[in-house]
């Protein structure tokens, strides 16, 4: 595989890949094992610059740890045979030093990046059977095969939820904590950027305390998928603080429905509960909205749950060829949103592409020996006995 450059602007590739972080990495290195050879890896600005954009106290929740020897993954390895636990020398990587991960992974296995291509929107010409897609960016226009995007949601924090958002500032956008101010905070929701903010916020000073805001109260729960509740790590980083008296506050009952500036600060307006003042700017901890905005006339999506509709290949059920990786995967009640879950798929959708060039699929069985290759959804049991 080489590199992409603008000068092959009238070159056509079998696959290019929207994005260059975890998940495109990781799919472009399954589509390279399977010998796709005129690949694209197309990334706004480098190798891992989402995770580069991280607030310098974010961690990865998922432990990494070496144990191949003994037939377990890192959790947080996007290939087989490779370790950012290993790599970093680090449980829990920054997202500065997972990016630096992802670029020895990239260039380890030479994986065709172009940078600086801004990708703007994609097109799908059914006339062309050959070369349907064509990938617009703005220096030219790429004609593909197949695309696999993977564009991923850090860079698009959902910043609308609901009236005077706009007065609110989201926890990810939040570099440092050291220049917040003093006396009351307010976080609005409870999963773990919330909790994390509130237990950074507490740590600035006996001056300082704060209130998280969520009417699910996820930290009144356990759960087997820590897609939907509070992982053992943040709950154990809770109670502490609890125990120890810091001043945190955490409050259920009706959701935020406007935020609106008073003379005392920031008024919460909640339904059905009484409204909240804030001297400072509340925080948003209300997750991401992702890329596929981006792509809404290309996917069909569930008219309950919102989430894009995909085939067992995790192709568009509406525009044939186009294919997601990444944490916006969805199947019913499965969640893909952490890097140990949307790795399963990187070799389930490269064996579909490379079935369809007529490309052998041997070399997954790599990804099916290392536990990254799940292709029977029957079998996420969420059972537990104790």
């Amino acid at each position: 595989m080489r590199a992409v450059s603008p000068q092959d602007r009238n070159e056509e590739f079998d696959v290019v890949v929207v994005g260059a972080g975890a998940a495109g990495i990781g799919v472009a290195v399954a589509l390279g094992k399977v010998g796709v050879a005129k690949l694209a890896v197309l990334d706004r600005y480098d190798v891992g610059a989402s995770f580069e954009r991280w607030p310098k106290h974010l961690r990865f929740l998922t432990p990494s740890f070496p144990a191949h020897g003994f037939g377990l993954l890192d959790l947080n390895a996007v290939t087989p045979r490779t370790s950012p636990g290993l790599a970093l020398q680090t449980e829990h990587p920054s997202g500065q030093q997972y990016a630096e991960y992802l670029r020895a992974v990239a260039e380890h296995l030479h994986v065709p990046v172009a940078r600086g291509q801004d990708v703007l929107d994609l097109q799908r010409d059914s006339r062309d059977e050959k070369m349907p897609w064509r990938v617009r960016t703005r220096d030219h226009v790429i004609r593909a095969r197949f695309v696999v995007w993977a564009a991923g949601e850090f860079q698009y924090p959902r910043l609308n939820g609901f009236p005077g958002a706009e007065h609110c500032r989201h926890t990810s956008l939040t570099a440092s904590w050291d220049s917040i101010g003093e006396g009351g905070h307010v976080v609005i929701g409870g999963l773990e950027s919330g909790i994390d903010a509130a237990l950074r916020i507490v740590e600035l000073g006996e001056r300082v305390r704060v209130r998280v805001v969520d009417p699910a109260e996820p930290w009144q729960y356990a759960q087997l998928d820590p897609s939907r509740a509070l992982t053992p790590r943040t709950q154990e980083r809770l109670r502490g603080a609890l125990e120890s008296g810091r001043r945190i506050r955490l409050i259920g009952g009706g959701p935020v429905q406007r935020v609106t500036p008073v003379e005392r600060g920031y008024l919460l307006e909640r339904t059905g509960a009484r409204g909240l003042v804030t001297p400072n700017r509340p925080f948003l901890a209300t997750g991401f909205s992702g890329s596929l905005s981006l792509l809404d006339s290309e996917f069909d999506r569930d008219p309950e749950t919102s989430a894009v509709k995909l085939t067992e290949h995790d192709e568009s059920t509406r525009s044939p060829g186009l294919f997601l990786v990444g944490p916006q995967v969805r199947h019913g009640a499965l969640i893909f949103c952490f890097i140990y879950k949307f790795r399963q798929r990187f070799a389930v959708v490269a064996k579909e592409i490379a079935n369809r060039l007529g490309l052998a699929t041997d070399p997954l069985d790599e990804y099916r020996a290392a536990g990254m290759f799940l292709d029977d959804l029957s079998c996420c049991d969420d059972s537990c006995v104790c």
